[in-house]
């Protein structure tokens, strides 16, 4: 008797999803014009983390006229829109807010010419060039449909602009401004980034492990300096500087499991003024990469032990042992709760098709969305990846063998549809999976 049963339940989420996918479908065409000015005047008004100030007034002044109530000025910069519809779960949808100091370089009809001063004071030209332009528009096209289309869903949704992602810390800044004290503790929390190698009307996604804990460091290697005809009379910071990059490559190989994933990279390297002087200190800058805790701390004391080696070795006194900095702005790992991501997917599939939605592998980039996941809530998170290529430029790309240009080039240029329209129907298949009404 349970199989009459087990039909009429498919049928009748068969017909639910092919109903969602036509009002969507409609929904969205119609809105597109709206969407595409909103996007194209974000794209050519960028502003850089944490100065995201028009930009928030904006995007706040657009949720208000979506019906949504709005909180300004959270974390800084963040935008807060609460949207309710009786009961049922608490769902996060976030966007990110701020641009990067790089001079577009794509020749659009609405290119960024803004130049703005950077943190240190130093005039900077300013682009999107890392597509939370589309990400802003998405949510906007999110919440203007789920606003309209209340019978669809019900429970309370969460639309948050961040700023500062860049920086990796406009999660955390919103985060503790109190913004689930404040508002609501989300049962979950959704959000996409676009993908500069996936061609656009595609979604990409990848379930646990996602994106990866990201730390800067700083190493001084002091020295005493002279001479370079007499380096037996200085201890040559510029030596112990090579010796600790090359044993700084062993980190990961000969002491991080090869089933596991880790980057140890230096970066920068400056010491010295002139060939005939051995200088007091060398500076170095380094980015480190990992996806679980035990990696990146285990990375992490490597370093600092290999520091110890080098300051011994060198004869110079304790103090005078390579000094470690880590920036503050640590970014941890993302991981997509496998569960949530099925749910979504599913619905995905259904409004897009099976073939528009695909597996992609684990990248050592870092997202600061993982943070809303972090806290002692631990609320179940996932990010997907919006294709934001054109399908032509792609092919052409595959069959010459070339690279296209990505993330934080001057020359990536988003293709606005129908990315802008693929990405409001994933998100609110994704909103609909979660808080859609039975």
């Amino acid at each position: 008797m349970k199989t009459p049963y087990l039909i009429v339940l498919f049928l009748f989420l068969l017909s639910s999803a092919f109903g969602q996918k036509e009002v969507l479908e409609q929904s969205v065409n119609k809105d597109y014009p709206y969407l595409k000015t909103f996007y194209e005047t974000c794209h050519s008004h960028p502003e850089l983390s944490f100065y995201e100030f028009e930009t928030a007034k904006r995007l706040a002044g657009e949720l208000r006229k979506a019906g949504l109530e709005v909180t300004e000025k959270v974390g800084g910069t963040g935008v807060v829109g609460i949207l309710k519809n009786g009961e049922g779960p608490t769902v996060l949808i976030r966007t990110d807010l701020d641009a990067l100091p790089i001079e577009e370089e794509t020749g659009l009809p609405y290119a960024s010419s803004v130049q703005a001063k950077d943190p240190h004071g130093k005039e900077v030209h300013v682009m999107h060039a890392c597509g939370h332009d589309v990400h802003m528009t998405v949510l906007l096209g999110t919440a203007r449909f789920l606003a309209t289309h209340r019978e669809l869903w019900s429970g309370t949704l969460v639309f948050i602009g961040q700023p500062a992602e860049e920086r990796g810390g406009g999660a955390k800044a919103m985060l503790e401004d109190g913004l689930y004290e404040r508002f609501a503790v989300p049962d979950y929390a959704v959000a996409l980034h676009v993908k500069a190698n996936m061609p656009s009307g595609k979604l990409g996604y990848h379930t646990g492990y996602a994106m990866a804990n990201v730390d800067m460091m700083n190493i001084t290697v002091y020295g005493k300096g002279g001479h370079g005809a007499y380096p037996h009379t200085t201890v040559d910071p510029v030596v112990l500087a090579a010796e600790l990059i090359v044993q700084l490559q062993t980190v990961v190989s000969r002491n991080v499991s090869p089933l596991e994933s880790a980057v140890v990279t230096v970066g920068s390297i400056h010491g010295g003024t002139k060939g005939n002087v051995i200088p007091n200190e060398v500076k170095l800058e380094l980015t480190l990469r990992s996806y679980t805790d035990e990696t990146r701390n285990l990375i992490i004391s490597r370093i600092e032990q290999i520091c110890k080696g080098i300051g011994l070795s060198s004869g110079l006194p304790e103090e005078m042992w390579p000094k470690i900095e880590m920036a503050d702005d640590f970014t941890p790992a993302l991981y997509n709760d496998p569960d949530l991501a099925k749910r979504v997917i599913a619905a995905q599939k259904a409004i897009l098709g099976d073939e528009q939605v695909v597996e992609t592998p684990a990248v050592m980039g870092g997202e600061d969305f993982a943070r809303y996941g972090r806290t002692e809530e631990k609320v179940p998170v996932f990010m997907f990846w919006l294709g934001a290529v054109d399908p032509a430029v792609y092919e052409e790309a595959q069959r010459k063998g070339e690279t296209l240009p990505s993330l934080h080039s001057s020359k990536f240029a988003p293709l606005p549809e129908p990315t802008i329209k693929t990405g409001v129907k994933a998100m609110s298949a994704a909103v609909l999976s979660l808080a859609g009404k039975k």
